[in-house]
């Protein structure tokens, strides 16, 4: 069943890895999806090309989400290409970089993780919200280190996935009268490149060992949890700040 059957949607960071998988979920119930990326642009369609070969409709847009100009040419696309209503917004785009103590971080770096993480959010939803009507739903990505503060290294990190946090709640204040619902979700463990690059085997190893089910999560299932989110289905929640680590935490 086609749940979203002619929504328009944007994935921020949506050509690979938990970006991706949310692309195709999306696509595969029905929405038209504006698939954003921003090094690898072969990545970009690689996604796009799964949605089409698989009956959907997608574009790829490039943009620098901590780049006001960029975000709106990227608006400018989806407008041109599906029209002047976006119903979904999804802010995946994030990253960690490096792991740093605070004796190692320089201005630059905090610069870095804060505008990627968090100003991005804003940036982005600010610049689609004029496209957004009653019944559009923003679903943004925290962290589960803005939990708990993260690992070695990762306090900058969970600092900006905190402020995401905070900031889901503000928005489902302000926008709620307006129908428009936002939620977040804080991943925990879940295999992706990013851990590939920034965790260590054995600490992978351990921190499945300490969830309640065992095992590392799939990006597939995250994607899942955002489907359902951005569903009527979902109509009557709005502001809160989801984690699906396997039960390694509990809020």
């Amino acid at each position: 069943m086609s749940k979203l059957k002619g929504k328009v949607a944007v994935v921020t960071g949506g050509s690979r890895d938990i970006g991706r998988a949310v692309s195709i979920k999306l696509a595969s119930e029905g929405a038209k999806v504006v698939v954003n990326y921003f090094d690898n642009v072969d990545d970009a369609n690689e996604t796009v090309s799964q949605i089409k070969n698989a009956g959907g409709e997608a574009i790829a847009a490039y943009a620098d989400v901590t780049k006001k100009a960029d975000i709106d040419v990227m608006v400018a696309q989806t407008t041109e290409a599906f029209g002047k209503q976006v119903d979904i917004l999804v802010n995946v785009a994030g990253g960690l970089f490096a792991r740093k103590t605070i004796e190692e971080m320089d201005e630059n770096f905090y610069d870095l993780l804060m505008n990627v993480n968090f100003k991005s959010v804003f940036l982005v939803t600010q610049a689609f919200k004029p496209y957004l009507v009653s019944g559009s739903s923003i679903v943004n990505f925290a962290s589960q280190a803005a939990r708990d503060g993260g690992g070695p290294g990762a306090s900058m990190y969970a600092a900006s996935k905190g402020a995401v946090m905070t900031y889901t709640r503000s928005l489902a204040k302000e926008f709620g009268p307006q129908g428009i619902r936002v939620n977040a979700l804080n991943p925990g463990m879940i295999a992706t490149r990013f851990h590939d690059d920034f965790t260590k085997d054995q600490v992978r190893v351990n921190v499945a060992a300490g969830t309640a089910l065992r095992r590392e999560g799939k990006a597939e299932e995250v994607a899942d949890v955002v489907a359902y989110l951005v569903s009527d289905a979902a109509s009557f929640l709005t502001g809160n700040n989801i984690d699906i680590n396997g039960g390694l935490a509990f809020s």
